[in-house]
């Protein structure tokens, strides 16, 4: 396997650096310290920005003002806005419109993607099912009536709801066949409730009453909510690693600097080995990111279905970010606790991009299925 990225998934990723570099962490107020969310919105300035910098419509093609590339330019975008906690929907919004440039309609792939691409109209998905357990298609029933079909059910925990244009909502037919269907925020049936993610922000319990979309808005072939929510969770995994990144840099700064009996305390050998089991993690949650993203973009066979890469690279990105913010913390001391240091955000941050889209076990499960099925040779 060859790692190597091209000129333009690097040009995306140096571009995406120039752009994060000015955004503080620390900015935000801390969860800790508010009562509800940190915030009401995300950072339009930063979403501003970027759509100058044409890093919202990377996965589009040139007739909808995009650049072309795949998900491993987004991923490559998506780490470096880990890094400093950037507060935009890139990883929704990008993934749902890549979702309808691939398979949805003339009419809705007009209506939507160069807008999105200049971030004129945010995109997000309603990935998390009822319960956060079950799958997200099972959520919503769907049901044609004439030229159109109507919704009913309830999705939870989706990012971004009370400010994004439209949702992109999985659903399943009579039949049991999943579908994706594009609700407006604001439409008739439709409720949005409030709620809070363990990082702060504001996340929305999505209520669906005998909606009723146009049979052009809805997303009917095989295989799309399946991609959508694989490129989902790879990217997740891409905000994992830049995390991780973070905080491991965060940690080598502070242990260099603090003493103990004269020394560094990144000179201490339990010190060391803890940071160096840390590097570890990192380093197999890079390896096996970029196998999923390679999948998911090239759609190349393999001995595996490309959800086996993709759920092997979400267990490492699970278990590995949380390794890593724990670690931190302790490697910190009592400092990590300081509310006004930022390390606590991204411990929070953490442990949301943890159990976003399934924790590890869930995904050690779907992996245990899959070697089942397609037993290695």
């Amino acid at each position: 396997m060859d790692f190597t990225f091209t000129e333009e998934q690097q040009a995306a990723a140096e571009a995406a650096r120039g752009v994060f570099a000015g955004v503080a962490p620390d900015a935000v107020p801390s969860p800790a310290l508010v009562a509800g969310a940190v915030a009401d919105d995300f950072d339009r300035a930063l979403w501003a920005t970027l759509a100058e910098a044409d890093l919202l419509s990377l996965l589009l093609d040139a007739e909808y003002g995009g650049a072309g590339l795949d998900a491993i330019a987004l991923c490559q975008v998506l780490r470096e806005s880990a890094k400093v906690l950037a507060r935009v929907p890139l990883l929704e919004s990008g993934a749902a419109a890549a979702a309808v440039q691939a398979y949805g309609g003339e009419e809705l792939k007009s209506a939507l993607l160069a807008p999105a691409g200049r971030g004129e109209l945010v995109l997000t998905v309603a990935s998390s099912g009822r319960t956060g357990h079950d799958g997200a298609e099972l959520a919503v029933t769907a049901r044609q009536d004439g030229d159109a079909w109507i919704l009913d059910g309830v999705q939870t925990a989706v990012p971004w709801a009370q400010v994004a244009d439209h949702i992109l909502v999985p659903a399943h037919t009579a039949g049991d066949r999943p579908l994706l269907a594009v609700v407006p925020r604001v439409h008739e049936g439709v409720g949005i409730g409030e709620q809070f993610s363990t990082n702060g922000e504001r996340l929305g319990e999505l209520r669906l009453e005998s909606v009723r979309i146009a049979a052009r808005d809805v997303i009917d072939a095989d295989g799309a909510w399946e991609w959508l929510r694989e490129l989902l969770t790879t990217g997740t995994c891409a905000l994992a690693l830049g995390l991780g990144e973070r905080v491991l840099r965060m940690t080598s700064e502070y242990t260099g600097k603090r003493e103990q009996f004269g020394f560094p305390v990144a000179t201490f050998q339990a010190v060391a080995v803890q940071a160096a089991d840390r590097y570890i993690d990192l380093r197999a949650m890079e390896a096996t990111l970029w196998q999923a993203a390679w999948r998911v973009a090239s759609g190349a066979p393999g001995t595996l279905p490309v959800s086996g890469d993709v759920a092997v690279a979400k267990i490492w990105a699970s278990e590995g970010v949380r390794r890593i913010v724990q670690t931190a913390q302790h490697l910190h001391g009592g400092f990590g606790a300081d509310v006004e240091y930022p390390l606590h955000r991204y411990h929070a941050w953490a442990k949301h991009l943890e159990l976003s889209l399934g924790p590890a076990s869930a995904h050690e499960e779907a992996l245990g299925d899959l070697l089942a099925a397609h037993p290695l040779s």
